[in-house]
């Protein structure tokens, strides 16, 4: 699975998406929109797919809107409204949003790998994800307020939730950048690790190794938690467990590990 801006392998039920235009340090334009939302759909379609690792090609996961972006801005023009896209029923409905909430769509985990830079719109990109994992030395910013705008790729949403409010403001309103190791001290990111995809990569490779039932209940329940009473939570839960139990994948979960065998489970 390939596309001009991003680039798909998968293997053993991980999937490898890269942005691909390394050469702009993975900046955003209509096409990488595109081609993030399209692959983002994709993966949701493929029964296969355990667990997604999302990465920029280069020395950078994304450095936000590119210059082109910027220019059209200065003629009250948006070029990420010219992004063709599949139709959609879910909250997010703009361009950008799209490019970032499609990931956390994904009924399986996302884990992004953040080097070099993360900024802007790139930095929103990788909220959409369930887990960050970034190098020490990378460089990520809420940057809109320095181009006189604010976050609008889910941001403003997803980063409270994240680093609580206070820190949410503090990052949006001043734009300052910070390194991977104080994003990780933030809670912005899961760890810091100088080797950002080879961890990610590791890690989605154990939890493809998991039921991908039990791994999609687990990540639906804690979606929820905080954004429903907790009668509606533990409500889900029951149900949940419910469906698990005796299941297919449950009953091989419990029969290798008496067996001291890697279980073998169906998508």
């Amino acid at each position: 699975m390939s596309d001009e801006r991003v680039r798909v392998e998968i293997t053993d039920g991980v999937a490898d998406v890269r942005l691909a235009r390394p050469e702009k340090r993975n900046a955003l334009d209509p096409a990488m929109f595109e081609g993030l939302v399209h692959t983002g759909e994709q993966l949701k379609a493929d029964p296969a797919v355990r667990v997604v690792v999302l990465s920029g090609e280069g020395p950078d996961f994304c450095a936000g809107l590119d210059f082109g972006s910027f220019r059209a801005m200065a003629n009250g023009e948006r070029l990420s409204a010219s992004a063709q896209l599949p139709p959609t029923d879910g909250p997010a409905r703009a361009t950008g949003q799209r490019a970032a909430w499609v990931w956390a769509e994904l009924e399986v985990p996302v884990i992004a790998a953040i080097q070099g830079n993360a900024l802007g719109g790139g930095l929103q990109i990788a909220l959409g994800a369930d887990l960050r994992i970034v190098a020490p030395d990378a460089r990520l910013s809420v940057m809109e307020v320095k181009w006189g705008l604010i976050p609008d790729m889910t941001g403003t949403q997803v980063l409270p939730e994240l680093v609580g409010r206070d820190v949410a403001k503090e990052l949006t309103l001043t734009a300052r950048v910070v390194s991977g190791t104080e994003a990780a001290a933030l809670g912005l990111c899961t760890r810091a690790d100088p080797e950002p995809r080879e961890v990610a990569l590791a890690l989605a490779r154990e939890i493809a190794g998991r039921s991908p039932h039990a791994v999609r209940a687990a990540k639906r329940l804690i979606d929820v938690a905080g954004r429903v009473d907790l009668a509606t939570g533990f409500a889900a839960e029951q149900t949940e467990i419910g469906a698990l139990i005796g299941s297919p994948n449950q009953v091989e979960a419990v029969t290798a590990g008496f067996e001291k065998r890697a279980p073998i489970f169906a998508d």
